[in-house]
């Protein structure tokens, strides 16, 4: 395995490149841009480097299915690291083009409805067509295949054009989470300020199936800060769920809500337990009574002494 490379959602000039170099070790690792976020993942499944960032959730559209699908499925992966980004576009032209002459757009599925308002008020016209990623929105336009391309204002220069309009958003304090991917082993200890990501499988179909596996967390005091569903594969009607929860699984609530969701769902993959990017342990909300780590292992040791005799 490369413990020196890294790779990203590429090509160069996407904001997950962006997120990947606020890390202070980007400085010392080969960053490697990758056509797709399977692309990405796969490198680090197949040994060729030590992690991938690639993004997660935006706070526009949610969920990123493609990162969220990935982890759900092949060969599992762990989540070490979160980066949140703050997401503003750039209209990217080449030199010499002014805003009547743009008729054709693009840029990464995400960024669409996140400058939706934008285009119909100053391009109403003009015709939208997808890309790869942002930085590959602004590589057609530098072949001409487009006429401009919404990505990050850096994109820029790498890519030989200007920015037109820069700072385009609909959503005010619109953010990007990303998440460094490596191959499991041991997380990191708990920092008091700590995110825990799993996929879980619903069961059989029943009503109250979904109610079954959140109250697992609920009656722990876990808060949950994402649930997202997603289709298995398997038909109509099958789905698994992407879930963050607040703390780290060697908490004592959230191991426990883990081990009551592994009882009651046919399958549950744990994708990692994490520091939370910009969160210190004072920001972090008060536990509920009864669900501190103290006060699961006082119940235990009531508990053992009730088995014992010894009450």
């Amino acid at each position: 395995m490369s413990a020196t490379r890294y790779t990203y959602l590429g090509p160069e000039g996407t904001f997950t490149e962006a997120a990947l170099r606020t890390l202070p070790e980007a400085a010392t690792r080969e960053l490697v841009p990758m056509v797709s976020v399977p692309a990405a993942l796969d490198a680090v499944r197949h040994g060729d480097a030590a992690a991938a960032l690639v993004p997660i959730e935006n706070s526009v559209e949610g969920g990123v299915t493609a990162t969220l699908d990935e982890l759900a499925s092949g060969e599992p992966l762990m989540i070490y690291r979160e980066v949140v980004l703050p997401i503003a576009f750039a209209l990217l032209v080449r030199p010499g083009t002014a805003l009547s002459d743009i008729k054709t757009v693009t840029g990464h599925p995400v960024a669409q409805p996140q400058v939706r308002n934008w285009l119909r008020a100053h391009l109403p016209n003009a015709l939208w067509e997808s890309a790869a990623s942002n930085a590959d929105g602004a590589r057609l336009v530098q072949e001409g295949r487009f006429d401009a391309a919404f990505a990050g204002e850096f994109a820029a220069a790498t890519y030989g054009l200007e920015a037109l309009v820069t700072e385009i958003h609909d959503a005010e304090n619109a953010e990007t989470r990303f998440v460094l991917v490596g191959r499991p082993a041991r997380p990191s200890a708990p920092t008091g300020a700590d995110k825990t990501s799993v996929v879980v499988w619903l069961g059989d179909d029943h009503p109250g199936a979904l109610l079954e596996l959140l109250q697992e967390f609920a009656v722990r005091g876990v808060n949950l800060m994402l649930i997202q569903s997603r289709p298995t594969g398997a038909g109509i009607g099958n789905y698994c769920f992407a879930v963050d929860a607040e703390g780290h699984i060697a908490d004592r609530r959230v191991g426990e809500a883990l081990m009551g969701l592994r009882r009651i769902s046919p399958k549950v993959r744990f994708l990692g337990s994490y520091p939370r990017a910009g969160v210190a342990p004072e920001d972090v909300r008060r536990l509920r009574a009864g669900t501190s780590d103290a006060e699961f292992m006082d119940a235990a040791d009531w508990l053992a002494r009730s088995q014992d005799g010894r009450i």
